[in-house]
């Protein structure tokens, strides 16, 4: 495992598992989230956000979270990977966890990226764009659908896939890798 793309629904913890399998195999961590969401939450075109996702897709090995299919960004990054984590963790725990993440980063302003913040207002705006909570929920099923389809496609079968379905299985399989 050198270059591993980690992807699942919103709250099933990619990027902290992101973050250990980096420092455990000693490679870069790379959070799309960081690269997409300019100052203010724009987002950056799907080819520019491309464009800055290629170089560090050619390096030797990364750890790489997010999911992004519809910018195109998810294809550079498979055709490139040798393994695929899919978290694919019940909508409950989710929720759960979007739910507080959202409360507690609203209640400290804590910075995400390039200056973004998440705000109070958003929790109750009725469009997913805006409302991560609404976001979560919505997608939750076709996102499993997406993946559960893409681990079983010919097009990624030169992929590794390890599909993880609780966090116990997480935590056992960080345990593997110490």
């Amino acid at each position: 495992m050198q270059r591993i793309s980690i992807v699942g629904s919103s709250g099933s913890g990619k990027t902290t598992l992101a973050t250990v399998l980096s420092d455990r195999i000693g490679v870069s961590h790379v959070e799309l989230d960081a690269i997409n969401h300019q100052a203010n939450w724009q987002a950056l075109s799907h080819d520019d956000f491309q464009a800055a996702v290629r170089p560090l897709v050619a390096q030797d090995s990364w750890v790489i979270d997010g999911n992004y299919h519809r910018t195109g960004v998810q294809d550079i990054i498979w055709d490139r990977a040798d393994t695929i984590i899919w978290l694919d963790l019940p909508r409950w725990t989710t929720m759960r966890r979007v739910t507080g993440r959202t409360l507690r980063r609203a209640f400290t302003r804590e910075e995400l990226w390039n200056g973004n913040r998440e705000e109070w207002k958003n929790m109750f705006h009725p469009d997913p764009e805006v409302n991560l909570l609404t976001w979560t929920w919505t997608r939750y099923k076709g996102t499993r659908s997406r993946y559960e389809s893409a681990s079983q496609s010919a097009e990624w079968e030169h992929v590794n896939w390890i599909h993880l379905q609780s966090q116990n299985a997480i935590n056992q399989f960080v345990d593997q890798l110490a």
